[in-house]
């Protein structure tokens, strides 16, 4: 006879934490549909055919992506689309056991449909607070600006996410990193460090060592958005371990963009190996087509033992804002997952 071979445990089952998540991205696919019809919208067909983005590793490329998500955002145009944007991320995100949500948002392009960047932030930050109230996932909003932007927009952005300190948890710099020059952009950083926030620009994603050392230098950051381009220098890998840096991978969106030719070929194993802090994304589902349980797939279809995804899903807890109480709740509930035991396939 045939030994019964252990099979993985439940994945949505397993609580974690979600820590890059951008606004706009997390919309539901059938709530953008319904959006844009709503307000008169033709949508691109590549937004409507169920089909996750993939675009070449360039400029032109990454001009398609954004081409996209612009058009997405279009449809976000009043309080009520951002109240349901964020509600239905935090609903999405307990659907797959996350029970820590940072969701990273640049107010700008919203403000000019309800008031300025504070209503729109305010907005955001409310909602934030009832969906936590009403799906028990813990929430924080990190404020993102942006490197196609001048760096005088990002010190505008850090100042208004200093004064929401607390409810805000984190600054962001995103968009294509071959964009705008790192340096300027730190006056914005050290704004809001000085107000206790959590430093989590984009860097090693579209570019290598060399940008990450530079990200590093200017920004302090407190966690890398993606950050996977580190597996190719291990001096700077050991610098990012050593300064406990955690790591935002995100495996579908690096396929899509052409970082890798697939999820599986993310090099989550060394970064795992060389003792990263990691707590893998969804980036932008909308374009993307996956959400957070499937890149604990991806882990485990590359190898990954239940243990190590257990570990995975326990750093992203330990490098959130989320508040003591909180980690310790999930925390503990994944200590529980991984010690029951797991399925057994049929012999």
């Amino acid at each position: 006879m045939t030994a019964a071979i252990t099979a993985g445990r439940d994945l949505v089952a397993l609580p974690k934490a979600h820590l890059h998540l951008h606004f706009t991205g997390s919309m539901r696919p059938s709530t953008l549909v319904e959006m844009a019809a709503e307000r008169g919208i033709r949508l691109p067909r590549s937004l409507t055919d169920d089909v996750a983005l993939q675009v070449e590793p360039t400029r032109r490329g990454w001009f398609r992506f954004q081409r996209q998500y612009d058009a997405a955002r279009a449809v976000v145009d009043s309080e009520s689309a951002l109240r349901r944007i964020v509600d239905e991320a935090a609903r999405d995100d307990a659907s797959e056991g996350s029970g820590r949500l940072e969701l990273q948002v640049d107010p700008t392009s919203y403000a000019p449909f309800v008031g300025g960047l504070t209503p729109a932030l305010e907005i955001v930050l409310d909602q934030a607070a009832r969906s936590e109230q009403e799906t028990g996932v813990s929430i924080g909003i990190i404020v993102a600006a942006s490197r196609t932007r001048h760096p005088l927009d990002a010190r505008t952005l850090a100042r208004l996410a200093a004064l929401h300190a607390g409810r805000v948890i984190g600054f962001g710099l995103s968009n294509d990193e071959r964009r705008g020059t790192t340096a300027d952009y730190g006056p914005a950083f050290r704004i809001a460090r000085e107000a206790g926030l959590l430093s989590v620009p984009h860097g090693g994603e579209l570019l290598g060592p060399a940008h990450i050392e530079d990200v590093l230098d200017q920004l302090a950051p407190s966690r890398l958005g993606h950050g996977v381009r580190s597996a190719d220098d291990p001096a700077l890998l050991a610098r990012i371990v050593e300064a406990g840096i955690g790591l935002e991978v995100c495996p579908a969106s690096n396929a899509s963009l052409g970082v890798v030719d697939d999820a599986a070929d993310v090099p989550l194993r060394q970064l795992v190996d060389a003792g990263a802090q990691i707590a893998l994304g969804a980036d932008d589902p909308l374009l993307f087509g996956s959400r957070l349980v499937q890149q604990y797939e991806t882990a485990r279809d590359v190898g990954l033992s239940d243990t190590e995804l257990a570990h995975l899903a326990a750093d992203s807890i330990r490098i959130s804002a989320a508040d003591a109480a909180t980690r310790q709740r999930l925390l503990g509930g994944v200590r529980e997952w991984l010690a029951a035991p797991a399925p057994r396939d049929p012999a």
